[in-house]
């Protein structure tokens, strides 16, 4: 074991307090019997992807949702487990560290423990790299006594956050089977899932007897599906960064003469943006959603801010607060294509120092155009998913740059008669992420680790716990389990008008749906948010008392629980076939007919236009 991990932390009296708080389990999770009911085998989101993904996945994909039920539950079929040998499990932090993640670790040994005092939890040291050394530490209750309910990553750590190649694959088989695994569980997003899919799909093959579950957690919120209402992290960082940015928004409201530029950590999408959007109440947010629907150039972006400068100072104010998404840089057109000419020129070992000579004339020009600082940063390499190093691209300075040298450039011209512009530029995201988790953090992450013991205890492999009916109190989730190749999707583009490619099946990070209830709400308060300062302060972090039990505005705006209606439409058709059966009259044979015919026909073009969108 290395040294620096699993020490006993230091602890503030506050973090003593939060390490004594023992999170609720819904009263399915609840006594030593695991009930579980199996719904109907799963398909792919998109149906044209069915085909591709089963052809890859032969022995995880298409399997049933699993729905875990409470002791009172009357279901005829419900696999009820009592005998629970003693396991030996496997964890690893696979992803970026997001508050609750150490909750995770607690709710499985707490399971484990709770079903068979004998059985084993090994934390692998070090992230994935760990898992491929087979360097482990022993997960006791006194070793996690000091992490309960605690921010970071640091009981185990974390290094690389992927298994992809065949030699990692390869490195996990051999230490799941040298360690005799019953179970391995892997906390990430959505690289790590579909890492964790492929894992699950090899051990099958290879007939490993090691079971492959998976855990949504990210701070970056674009897990999302339809089984999946939200992330570990998420809640916490959305909390954190509201209030750094509700103390900005007081700050520029008492000075009266800075714009803040604000950029939020949160990779290629802007989850973390909107829901901060909404809990504090800045004057403007740029969501890289928007910007890649309407095709918005970076000059388009700076109009369209400059327009709101000069539209508040018509009401005699200078100062206010603008939210952007570090993805955003990805999601401006061409700073997007100049980015993926600068990485093909740096695959092929080009060197940074003339990379600008190899360009292509229009991307040569753009380059040009660009201030020195963000030319280097556009320079770095790529992320291992082909992304750009996207915390390092110093958007919010790149704005505020061009949006000063056009205010300067109006005043000039006298189009613009108000005073000096001035900018003041903040990346908010590492003092996030290291948080004390917030109390639904501690409860969501305490769950699911509870949720992957039920999981092995059933049986499956490659499968992700999952929790929905969030936005209710924990005794109300729903608790279950779902394939994570039900969740995959694959790309299809065009290179030329006469052929197109398909990449390899995985989970894809979640946009901002424009067109669901949490933007619909943006867009109604965006002119009062932009214009009259209805600046809203959260405050710090709560974990008792007034705002405790705050969840995030996009989660309670949804209405989702998709497990929940699964669940209810398989009773309904049971009922059907329960009143439709030989014996049944004429008259109630023709209606039943008559309805069937027609929800098909609706349930076939609806699946066809969203095969076809």
């Amino acid at each position: 074991m290395d040294s620096d991990y699993g020490i006993p932390r230091e602890l503030s009296d506050l973090q003593k307090l939060r390490s004594a708080y023992q999170p609720d389990l819904p009263p399915c999770l609840q006594g030593t019997t695991v009930r579980v009911e199996f719904g109907d085998t799963t398909t792919s989101l998109d149906p044209t992807d069915a085909h591709t993904i089963s052809r890859s996945f032969p022995h995880t994909y298409g399997h049933p949702l699993a729905h875990f039920l409470r002791a009172t539950a009357k279901v005829a079929d419900a696999h009820i487990i009592t005998e629970h040998p003693a396991k030996r499990v496997g964890i690893v932090f696979c992803g970026r560290q997001s508050p609750g993640g150490h909750n995770v670790i607690w709710g499985l040994l707490s399971a484990l423990k709770i079903h068979n005092p004998t059985s084993t939890l090994l934390g692998f040291l070090g992230g994935s790299e760990g898992l491929f050394a087979q360097k482990t530490l022993e997960i006791t209750d006194d070793i996690l006594a000091t992490y309960k309910n605690q921010g970071g990553y640091d009981l185990l750590g974390r290094t690389k956050d992927q298994i992809r190649t065949t030699e990692q694959v390869n490195a996990a088989l051999t230490a799941c089977r040298d360690l005799k695994l019953d179970g391995l569980v892997i906390i990430g997003g959505v690289t790590s899932n579909t890492d964790a899919a492929q894992l699950a799909e090899t051990f099958a093959e290879e007939k490993c007897p090691t079971k492959v579950v998976g855990v949504p957690v990210t701070l970056n919120g674009d897990l999302k599906n339809q089984f999946v209402e939200t992330n570990v992290g998420y809640d916490t960082i959305c909390k954190v960064n509201s209030q750094l940015i509700s103390n900005v928004c007081t700050d520029a409201l008492s000075a009266e003469k800075y714009y803040y530029f604000v950029r939020l950590m949160g990779r290629k999408h802007s989850h973390v943006a909107l829901e901060c959007t909404l809990q504090s109440h800045p004057n403007m947010v740029i969501l890289g959603e928007e910007v890649a629907a309407s095709k918005l150039t970076i000059f388009d972006i700076t109009k369209q801010i400059c327009d709101a400068v000069q539209a508040r100072a018509d009401q005699d104010k200078y100062h206010g607060v603008i939210l952007l998404p570090e993805g955003l840089i990805e999601s401006i057109p061409e700073v997007y294509a100049l980015l993926k000419e600068i990485h093909g020129l740096l695959k092929e070992g080009v060197s940074v120092d003339t990379i600008h000579t190899k360009l292509s004339p229009w991307a040569a020009a753009l380059f040009e155009f660009l201030p020195p600082f963000i030319k280097k940063q556009l320079l770095l390499h790529p992320e291992s998913d082909d992304s750009a190093q996207l915390s390092q691209i110093e958007t919010e300075k790149l704005l505020a740059h061009l949006v000063e040298t056009e205010m300067n450039k109006r005043q000039k011209e006298g189009t613009y008669k108000g005073k000096k512009f001035n900018a003041i530029c903040h990346f908010f995201g590492y003092q996030a992420r290291g948080s004390l988790p917030s109390k639904f953090d501690c409860d969501y992450a305490y769950v699911l680790g509870h949720i992957c013991y039920h999981i092995l205890a059933a049986g499956l492999n490659g499968y992700m716990a999952t929790v929905t009916n969030l936005k209710n109190p924990v005794n109300k989730w729903r608790c279950g389990a779902a394939p994570i190749t039900a969740m995959m999707t694959v790309k299809r583009w065009s290179q030329n008008p006469i052929a197109s490619s398909i990449g390899k099946p995985a989970i894809h990070p979640a946009t901002v749906d424009l067109k669901g209830k949490a933007y619909e709400l943006l867009r109604q308060n965006a002119t009062k948010f932009l214009l009259e300062d209805l600046y809203r302060n959260p405050g710090p972090l709560q974990f008792d008392g007034p705002g405790a039990d705050a969840k995030a505005v996009t989660l309670c705006v949804e209405d989702q629980d998709y497990m929940g209606r699964i669940k209810k439409l398989q009773e309904y058709l049971d009922k059907v076939r329960t009143i439709v059966k030989p014996g049944c009259s004429q008259e109630v044979l023709k209606v039943a007919l008559s309805v069937m015919a027609s929800i098909t026909d609706v349930l076939s073009v609806m699946t066809t236009t969203s095969s076809s969108a």
